[in-house]
């Protein structure tokens, strides 16, 4: 009876409305529609949801809590195995996660495992209903470069098992891509990342913000003189990348990193704040991910008409399809099978177009994805004010570069294996700083594996 129970929607705001503000697109579920989405799930034996969670998050067993009316019983569950469960019901692709592993997804909609764990971990910090757990202190040391995903799931980890844990943060605020990459329509960072962040610190971590590693301090020095028995590095890839076509140069091509650090950490957004961004009328974002939804649709709500030009067709895009619908509806326009070979500059040096060439799709490549081929002498131009390029991001080479015996890849990647251990005795390294950019939960599951492979390696000496 459950499985055809149809799929509980969720409230949004109106498209028209939301793309003038940056007010939270998604309400969330309230407790009776939660209540009527927990009944459609099967509690199966076998749950392939909780295999398919990088934190191996034990889902039926919150849902059941929920049918049960229990939300404090689901909201404590949770915690076991998530430190930022709110912010991953709102960030994490479950489409190609949990829910699309769910068994109802076969021939019908999966349950929204996601909007479940929102709203049980919303209501548990809003009741503060979760119990924290830590082991008395065991007399270790432990630093962790950043204060993204990968290192806030570690540092908990470690935490609960009586680690002394201090984390060491480049930015004034911590939160890593939480804080600066996530627009505050998806993410919003005082009523969702800052307490989540508090709830870490809470098990007894120590963040030290604007020290940064490589220069302020080394991990080197960490080590050596500051005596931390293990480090883990989680500083992400905020590296960014361009296309290296002619025009990049001039004013009014930035980074997606660049566009929405200044949007988001900087409140850009806010007239309040004395930190302004440049979008002029039209702007074209370069880029199919999820980055490329969230700088394309920042920049419809600053005002400007907000285009997105993509090499591949639109069933490659790779950003999740709830952020792509989303951009549809507030009015994006996309602008698929379509690559810039120029950006186009006035006599003053500012944008004042993007020079294109027509895509059409040949063999597949590497990751199985159609090549796309340039189809000769379909050269246009689209005018624009600004050009935002979301091409992708590498780790930035300070850490490596300073630190004795560390091996990087052909990107500029840590050298780690799946426990997170590196070529250097004592220092562990996970999510973007090794695979370079990827999801919220993939890095927290990085950092979880390296928290049991430091404990082990810690007790092992």
């Amino acid at each position: 009876m459950a499985n055809k129970i149809p799929r509980t929607p969720v409230r949004e705001q109106e498209p028209a409305v939301r793309a003038t503000n940056f007010e939270e697109v998604c309400y969330g579920y309230n407790l009776e529609e939660a209540t009527l989405e927990a009944s459609r799930c099967l509690h199966c034996k076998k749950p392939r949801c909780v295999e398919a969670c990088p934190v191996s998050l034990k889902i039926p067993s919150f849902i059941e809590r929920i049918s049960a009316g229990d939300i404090a019983g689901a909201a404590n569950i949770i915690a076991e195995d998530s430190s930022l469960p709110s912010v991953c019901g709102r960030v994490c692709p479950q489409e190609t996660q949990c829910e699309g592993a769910c068994v109802l997804g076969v021939k019908g909609e999966s349950v929204a495992i996601g909007k479940l764990e929102r709203f049980v971990s919303d209501w548990g910090r809003e009741n503060n209903a979760v119990k924290v757990v830590k082991a008395p202190a065991n007399g270790h040391r432990v630093a962790i470069v950043g204060s993204g995903p990968s290192s806030l799931a570690c540092a908990a980890d470690l935490a609960k098992l009586g680690y002394e844990v201090k984390i060491f943060e480049a930015l004034h605020k911590a939160g890593g891509v939480l804080e600066y990459g996530i627009p505050e329509f998806r993410l919003p960072k005082e009523r969702v990342v800052a307490p989540e962040i508090e709830n870490v610190k809470r098990l007894g971590v120590e963040i030290e913000t604007d020290v940064v590693v490589g220069r302020t301090v080394t991990v080197d020095s960490l080590m050596d003189e500051e005596g931390y028995e293990a480090v883990f590095i989680g500083s992400g890839a905020g590296l960014p990348r361009f296309m290296n076509i002619p025009g990049e140069n001039l004013n009014g091509v930035v980074s997606a990193n660049e566009f929405l650090t200044r949007a988001n950490l900087m409140h850009a957004y806010d007239e309040s704040y004395d930190t302004p961004i440049y979008t002029g009328s039209k702007v074209v974002v370069v880029g199919g991910g999820n980055v490329a939804m969230d700088a394309v649709r920042t920049a419809k709500r600053l005002g400007a008409e907000a285009v997105i030009v993509y090499r591949r067709s639109e069933a490659e895009l790779p950003a999740r399809r709830e952020e792509v619908h989303h951009a549809k509806e507030e009015g994006i326009e996309f602008r698929m099978l379509t690559n810039p070979v120029e950006v186009l500059g006035d006599d003053k040096g500012w944008v004042k177009g993007i020079r294109c060439v027509r895509m059409e799709l040949g063999e597949p490549d590497e990751s199985g994805r159609r090549s796309p081929v340039v189809v000769e002498g379909s050269e246009f131009d689209v005018e624009c004010d600004v050009v935002i390029m979301a091409l992708g991001t590498s780790p930035n080479p300070l850490i490596a570069s300073t630190t004795k015996g560390l091996d990087v890849n052909r990107r500029g990647c840590l050298v780690a294996d799946e426990n997170g251990v590196t070529s250097r005795e004592g220092i562990f390294a996970g999510g973007d700083a090794v695979t370079g950019a990827a999801t919220v939960i993939l890095a927290m599951g990085a950092g979880r594996k390296a928290a049991r492979a430091i404990d082990e390696y810690i007790k092992s000496k």
